[in-house]
């Protein structure tokens, strides 16, 4: 389907940071290039990223400590006499509710500290796939500085979510265990799953066109809509495959050998592998909808050229544009300013029947815009654009007409004249 995303071109963040190179490559072979031959950077930027990731680390494994602790407390009626019976109808599944709504809750503010280190990578990762693999400490801090409010905005829209899935889910299983009908339950669960998902993905764009493009608030949800709905099948493919290191962890809770490999996955390259393998996607639909602000090959070559050099090249445009404008032949739609036509400009129709103070009324009413037409034209009528348009002309006239001159002034060659200077 057409997406039409215009707001985002020209708004690149990164403009004024670095500039896009060319590629050798398409836009897969190209990320799996700079990603294998820039493997340390790779592994320093994961690094990075976990060490903001560790208060969220910290959280999940207390609550699981938590939750085997209190599962070797068992509770005890104490309304019935001695011998006393404990109550263990739901007593796990309550254990999870109550523990899950108290740690998921500090995971949520861990979610505030997990967005430093997304931000900084995300942009890093961002100018190794612009530049071939350029990347610096300070470059990481400034993605943070620039995409921050864009990722934790996203980040803590999915934890919210995330958190009411997981909570409805302990739920579900509490209601189950203690003898309550689960049709209920169960269909509240499957649909807050569906939904999770869907603004997971909604999400994962909000994040990749929030960190890409300066833009408003609302072009920034309607952008990020646009574009995942634009592209279904090729971001449910790409948000599975980027997320193989979730995958690996899941699969680990069943077979111990993957679930190592998972864990040493993700420290080393976990983080960088989900963010080039999506954000090396999203810019491949970036590039198909929209016009890059960047002109790589033309600004990288002008960094190499001295002032001087500059200077000339500009000269020189300029006086072929000068020369495209006077072959087109002179205008006074383009020499002279033009009023534009708003809302105020419009003339009331006169129906079927008319007095004629309606009549005299709708000629005040010309005579009126006549007179705005004319004051646009004298108040604009200096401005750079419309002076220097009707001073190359100017130019050109004069030149002709000193070369017409030249031409009188040359003497005829004749058959006359020819013999008499032979004479001579």
């Amino acid at each position: 389907m057409p997406i039409n995303v215009k707001t985002l071109e020209g708004n690149e963040i990164a403009a004024n940071d670095y500039v896009r190179r060319p590629k050798s490559r398409g836009m897969w072979g190209h990320c799996w290039d700079v990603f294998k031959g820039n493997f340390f950077k790779t592994v320093l930027i994961n690094i990075f990223t976990l060490i903001f990731f560790v208060p969220g680390i910290v959280i999940v494994i207390f609550r699981n400590i938590s939750v085997q602790s209190l599962g070797l407390q068992a509770p005890v009626n104490g309304s019935i006499p001695f011998p006393v019976y404990p109550e263990t109808a739901g007593l796990a599944e309550g254990i999870y509710l109550s523990t899950d709504a108290i740690f998921f809750s500090l995971l949520l503010i861990a979610g505030f500290i997990a967005s430093v280190g997304v931000a900084g990578a995300a942009y890093s990762i961002k100018k190794m796939i612009a530049t071939n693999g350029e990347f610096t400490i300070k470059g990481f801090f400034h993605g943070v500085k620039v995409g921050y409010f864009n990722t934790v905005l996203p980040l803590t829209i999915f934890l919210l979510f995330y958190i009411s899935c997981v909570l409805i889910g302990d739920w579900k299983d509490l209601v189950i265990a203690q003898g309550g009908k689960s049709a209920g339950p169960m269909s509240a669960y499957v649909i807050m799953i569906i939904v999770t998902v869907i603004i997971g993905v909604y999400c994962a764009w909000l994040f990749a066109v929030g960190i890409s493009y300066k833009v408003k608030f609302f072009h920034l949800f309607k952008n990020s809509f646009m574009l995942m709905i634009g592209s279904p099948v090729h971001t449910l493919f790409m948000s599975g495959f980027a997320l193989i290191p979730v995958w690996l962890l899941l699969i680990g809770n069943s077979v111990r050998i993957i679930q190592i490999i998972g864990y040493i996955f993700f420290i080393f390259i976990g983080f960088t592998f989900i963010l080039f393998s999506w954000l090396g996607f999203t810019q491949w639909v970036f590039d198909m909808y929209i016009t890059p602000a960047v002109k790589a090959e033309t600004e990288r070559n002008n960094a190499k050229k001295t002032d001087k050099e500059l200077a000339r090249e500009k000269y020189e445009q300029d006086r072929m544009r000068a020369h495209e404008i006077i072959a087109s032949g002179k205008s006074e739609l383009i020499g002279s300013p033009i009023k534009p036509i708003t809302e105020d400009d419009r003339i009331s129709a006169l129906g079927m029947t008319f007095t004629r103070s309606q009549l005299a009324g709708v000629e005040d009413r010309r005579k009126q815009i006549s007179g705005d037409v004319e004051a646009y034209r004298s108040e604009h009528a200096n401005d750079p654009e419309f002076v220097e348009y009707n001073r190359l002309f100017a130019d050109h006239e004069r030149a002709l007409k000193e070369n017409e001159g030249k031409k009188k002034n040359k003497k005829k060659i004749s058959a006359d004249n020819m013999l008499g200077s032979s004479g001579k």
